[in-house]
């Protein structure tokens, strides 16, 4: 299967075409004029509210979207989907003060799709850091990651699987919070094997996205403690602040341990020490997979998981907001199954991994 660059991404030698959407008109000009001084970013439009938007959207492509959630009318998190679509693979940026906090608004944002959040600071703080962070964000969001071969592993058949796995362990960064709800509700309520998470998130997010993952998967989802035992029916998230280990109890227990010491990828939690614990404890019993993100995080562990003769499955580059993570695992040969979320989580259903 070739898989496609992400619509989303300028194509070379093209300025990204930056849409902000904000119903305060100081707003838009100040942050308008943040990110026009980027020499590789430019502001196609700045309308006031979500109908706009979409009548902008009509005419006009954008490589990314600043959106803020607090309008009147129709505002930013109910307009959001009806965004997604219109962009037609553009990448947006929630930037609002509901964000701070870890608040609900930036998990269900995240959840819908969104590819980052930002908090908005008062009107007289649009300077300095919000600036660079701004940038920062829009600017990493829509790196084209052509480091990626266009051509990769095709994507298995599910008749080509064989044997079964006891637990299951996900790795996800930007635009993985929406590929998870996507594959959760894939997954029945009567699915019994453990689940893990670390997703790079905030600490102060981590109850939000514990009580987001629990109604997505129908099942308990606890933020992990040292020493917490892996239980049955449940799903454990890193918190975020802290690796999440997984490490032998005996006679075929397994509990998890928090650890903080610096990982190659440089994140905190890593997808890393996760999957390279899990290979240790669970070898051919295992299957990984990696949604989508920005970096390499969790390819070093995949291969220690393929190595140990467990399974690692990635999100296709289709359907992913940045397929840094999953292409860095499906370049490194260690993916079994290049796959969408939804087909994914159907496939963990079955309890049989790919071959």
């Amino acid at each position: 299967m070739t898989l496609k660059p992400a619509a989303a991404v300028a194509p070379a030698g093209r300025d990204a075409r930056i849409l902000i959407v904000d119903d305060s008109a100081v707003a838009r000009a100040v942050m308008g004029r943040m990110i026009a001084a980027k020499s590789t970013l430019v502001i196609a439009g700045a309308v006031p509210d979500a109908r706009q938007a979409l009548a902008f959207l009509k005419t006009a492509r954008v490589d990314a979207i600043v959106l803020d959630i607090e309008m009147p009318g129709v505002d930013g998190l109910t307009a959001l989907p009806d965004l997604i679509a219109a962009g037609r693979g553009a990448k947006i940026l929630v930037v609002s003060s509901s964000c701070d906090d870890g608040g609900t608004a930036a998990i269900q944002a995240l959840a819908q799709g969104a590819a980052d959040t930002l908090v908005k600071p008062g009107s007289g703080a649009f300077a300095g850091r919000f600036a660079e962070v701004l940038v920062e964000k829009l600017t990493r969001m829509l790196e084209a990651e052509q480091t990626i071969p266009a051509a990769m592993t095709p994507s298995l058949p599910v008749a080509s699987m064989a044997g079964g796995f006891d637990i299951v362990a996900v790795g996800a960064s930007t635009g993985g919070i929406h590929a998870l709800s996507l594959m959760l509700r894939e997954i029945p309520p009567s699915f019994e094997l453990p689940i893990l998470i670390t997703q790079h998130l905030p600490n102060s997010f981590m109850p939000y996205f514990a009580a987001q993952v629990a109604v997505l998967a129908r099942r308990p989802c606890d933020v992990a403690l040292d020493r917490m035992r892996i239980r049955p029916g449940r799903v454990i998230i890193a918190p975020g602040d802290a690796h999440l280990r997984v490490v032998s109890l005996g006679e075929g227990a397994a509990g998890i341990r928090l650890t903080h010491e610096a990982s190659r990828s440089g994140c905190l939690p890593s997808v890393d020490p996760m999957f390279d614990s899990l290979a240790g404890v669970y070898g051919a019993r295992a299957l990984c997979v990696v949604l989508s993100g920005m970096g390499r995080d969790g390819s070093e562990g995949a291969q220690r998981i393929v190595a140990a003769g467990g399974s690692v499955v990635v999100q296709d580059r289709d359907s992913s907001v940045v397929w840094g993570m999953p292409g860095a695992v499906a370049a490194a040969g260690a993916a079994r199954a290049i796959l969408p979320p939804e087909e994914i989580g159907r496939l963990i259903a079955t309890r049989r991994r790919p071959a």
